[in-house]
This record gives structure tokens, sequence and C-alpha cells, in this order.
């Protein structure tokens, strides 16, 4: 994924696509929602063999997203920009952050989302790093609701659903299958199909994505962190093989290990799976490895 700031402003940015594309990694990319983003740039980024195009929507009307993003307009852009996309024959994903501001407003975004044509819907539960205040958070009793219901669109919509900092999403999806199914919580394509997992028919283990746990992060001036929520820096590409400091680094090798964790995650049978969002806990407690404060769970309920 190559994204922003505004990757549009930079005068080499279909040179780093063509050799990306031209290295075999499958290539999305998100950009800032201005007028950069023209029908033509999306001609060329779909010459570049980009698979995807991801765009910002926060709000399924012009008055919420643009009070969210703080720009007048934004949203007739990115609206305008993810019709383009589709005309130019470019997968479209299209992200939401869910925030105070818009977590009642979710099903009106399905049904825009659904209008837009988009292949995937990406919801991102806020994180309160960067601009983002821990005021403009959900609650832990809404981050549960929204998972359910979020469990519910995922079987009906006619577009893909995935979470993002959203671990504890995964745990509901098992619960949900339990009560589903009457079985355990080994019934793969369920589970691929709900939002955090896909089936590639490499039979991997039914194991989430965490920050630093099967992603990473590389920030424009080349720190390695292990997501773009968590800005802990485990070096940098300019000095450091990225795959050294993804494999060996004491940061990354310490979110991979569950027994770290401490507090609620530390002891949840979910961990392996879930393990709590590491950047909201360090965000709000100043602990990367501490409890996930969003989660109402309380283990072995």
């Amino acid at each position: 994924m190559v994204t922003g700031g505004d990757p549009m402003m930079r005068p080499d940015l279909f040179d780093i696509l063509d050799y990306a594309v031209g290295s075999g990694l499958r290539t999305s990319f998100t950009p800032t929602t201005t007028r950069l983003v023209t029908s033509k740039a999306l001609a060329r980024l779909k010459e570049t063999g980009v698979r995807r195009l991801a765009i910002s929507i926060d709000g399924p009307r012009a008055e919420v997203h643009d009070s969210f993003r703080g720009f007048r307009g934004s949203f007739d852009i990115a609206t305008r920009i993810a019709r383009q996309a589709i005309e130019q024959g470019l997968s479209l994903q299209v992200n939401t952050t869910v925030s105070r501001f818009n977590v009642r407003l979710l099903d009106e975004m399905t049904d825009l989302v659904s209008r837009l044509g988009a292949v995937q819907w990406s919801l991102f539960f806020l994180v309160p790093t960067g601009r983002a205040a821990a005021s403009d958070m959900i609650t832990p009793e809404e981050h549960e609701l929204a998972f359910h219901w979020l469990y519910d669109v995922s079987q009906r919509a006619p577009f893909d659903v995935k979470s993002t900092a959203a671990p504890a999403y995964r745990r509901v999806v098992i619960q949900r299958e339990r009560e589903r199914s009457a079985t355990k919580a080994e019934q793969q394509p369920a589970l691929a199909g709900a939002g955090y997992r896909y089936e590639d028919g490499l039979a991997r283990p039914a194991k989430g994505v965490n920050d630093g746990k099967g992603f990473c992060f590389i920030s424009h001036t080349g720190d390695v962190c292990p997501s773009g929520f968590l800005p802990l820096a485990a070096g940098n590409v300019r000095r450091e093989s990225i795959i050294d400091l993804y494999r060996a680094s004491p940061l990354f090798r310490r979110l991979r290990d569950t027994t770290a964790l401490r507090g609620k995650c530390g002891r949840c049978e979910f961990r392996e799976v879930c393990g709590g969002s590491r950047a909201r806990a360090f965000a709000l407690t100043g602990d990367y490895l501490a409890g996930d404060p969003s989660c109402v769970y309380e283990p072995g309920a």
C-alpha cells in the first residue's frame, strides 16, 4: 500500500509504482482527496498495474465527512475520485474511520459503499494518534456493538468487509460462528469471509494481523514502524534491511510474543487471534503491551 500524506505530490510517484509492480509486489494506492487526483492521473495509475485504489470516505453525507476531515468540499472530491476510478477500470476500496462522528450512521455508509461499486469496505476504528483525540473514539461498549453489526453486514453485503485497528472483531467472529454452527472455531471458510482473513489456498494458520505482526509501516523518512498508528521505529530502511528489522528487531519480536502481553490481553484465551490493538494500548496508556482499553470482553467469559 502506497499512501501518505499526499503521495500525488511526489514527482517520482509513478516511477515508484512502476518499480513496485515490476518487482512483483501486489501494490495498491491511497491518495489524499485533492484535485491532484484527475482522470488522467487515474489512467496512469491503471497503466502501472496498481491492483486497487482506496479512498477515504468518513460519512454518508458531505456535512458529516467534511466536518470530520476539516475541509469543505472534501466529500464531493472523494466521491468523484471513487466514480472516476471505477470508470478507469480500477478496483475500488472505501476506507472509513469509525468515530463518535459517524458510528450511528454506518447503515447509511453501507448503502453509499454499495452505490459507489466498491469491492471492499475497510473500517478503521479510530486510534488517538496524530490529530485524532481520545475523545473522538467510540466507547468500549460501542466497539462491541459495532463488531456484531459488522459481522451481520459481512454476511449480506455485495462487497468484502475488512477491519483495521480492531483485532477484537476476530473474537466476535469466532463467537458468532460458534453460535451459528454449534462447533468449535475451526471452520476456516466461515472465518475467511467474515472480514479479517481470506483463504489463499496455502492452509496458513488463522492468526490475525496486528501491529508488527504480519504488518509493518515505512514512513516517508524510511522509519520502519509496527503500523502507521504505532509510531515507534525499529530502525530505518536507509541504513538497515527491512527484512532483518521485521524478523529480528526487539520491538517487532516483542510485539509478536503474546506471552508478553499484560492485563486482560495477557490472560485472554483469544490472544493468538486477537491480541488487542497494540497501537491503541500505547496511545491511551503509554505501554504498547498493555491491555486494549477499548475491549469489553472479560477473559474466560
